[in-house]
């Protein structure tokens, strides 16, 4: 496939048609009629280009899928609704790829070779509601992925196994968002600002993750536990990869009491009881050492008088 085009998003000028097209005298209602033909033509053919190369179009459907390319196709129809980019070997995505395609619901990008996304990739895609990024080997999701995509109802970011970071503010402002797919990555540890701020989300996928359920986890695990009514999660598969003493352990086993040690705080009573039995041991050892001293001497005397007797 070729390399991405600057697509065309205006259609063209009606003088630039009547230009070229023959005017030799007074106006002929037949040619005046062929004239107008002409010029519907010209203007269909440009707001929604011929499919592309490997990939079928039928009732603004785009398939692409499963035809091993390398990047993305160009000049798609701009009427598109979706797209199914699915089952390639795509490593990239050109920065302004979707700018022409603003009637995009679905965009289906699973199975390919993705790392990351250019910024602003979904800036003109406000209609877009259904995206998927599963398996693929994306490293993190910033906070600017889906900046402007305010309508996405479903995201999968599952089977991504090198992602180990979400931002805080990677969904910051999808207050439509319903369904999140985070499982079987590489997260360790989620912010709590990352889901606060999703008051519609129905779905949470966030199982096969190495999580480390340490002090810093307690935020999240405790929203979950307060969610689990009215959202849908997987977290009770979930498990804990550690610290040790917890390895193994699901995600929802783990009550108040498993973060107690997160909690403890030190009075200053307790900071000058640790300064007394501090000073206490280190008298008791520098008398101990006193004492060890002067008995290893005594002996060392005791041992060479006897040696004088015997000779």
């Amino acid at each position: 496939v070729g390399s991405i085009q600057h697509c065309r998003c205006q259609l063209p000028k009606m003088g630039d048609t009547w230009s070229q097209l023959p005017w030799p005298g007074p106006p002929n209602p037949a040619v005046f009629l062929v004239s107008l033909l002409l010029a519907a033509g010209v203007m269909h053919s440009d707001a929604g280009t011929s499919c592309p190369v490997l990939c079928t179009c039928h009732n603004q459907v785009v398939d692409c899928s499963s035809q091993r390319l390398f990047s993305v196709p160009p000049d798609l129809p701009m009427d598109m609704r979706n797209l199914s980019l699915a089952h390639n070997r795509i490593a990239t995505v050109p920065p302004g790829y979707l700018t022409c395609y603003m009637e995009l619901r679905v965009l289906d990008l699973r199975n390919n070779s993705l790392i990351e996304l250019p910024p602003g990739l979904f800036l003109h895609a406000k209609r877009l509601a259904h995206l998927d990024l599963s398996y693929n080997n994306l490293s993190h999701v910033p906070a600017d992925m889906f900046q402007e995509a305010h309508g996405l109802v479903h995201i999968d970011l599952s089977h991504n196994p090198w992602l180990r970071r979400v931002h805080p503010q990677a969904f910051q402002g999808l207050m439509q968002l319903r369904d999140l797919d985070l499982s079987y990555g590489g997260l360790a540890f989620l912010s709590l600002e990352a889901l606060e701020g999703l008051p519609g989300l129905v779905t949470l996928q966030i199982s096969g993750n190495p999580w480390v359920c340490g002090c810093t986890m307690e935020p999240l695990l405790k929203w979950l536990r307060n969610r689990i009514q009215r959202c849908t999660s997987d977290s009770q598969l979930a498990e804990c990869r550690g610290p040790p003493e917890v390895e193994g352990a699901p995600l929802f086993s783990l009550t108040e009491e498993s973060f107690k040690a997160c909690h403890l705080t030190l009075t200053l009573d307790d900071y000058l009881f640790i300064a007394f039995v501090g000073f206490v041991v280190s008298i008791a050892s520098v008398a101990t050492n006193f004492l060890l001293g002067i008995t290893a001497n005594c002996c060392h005397r005791w041992s060479k008088a006897s040696e004088e007797e015997e000779i």
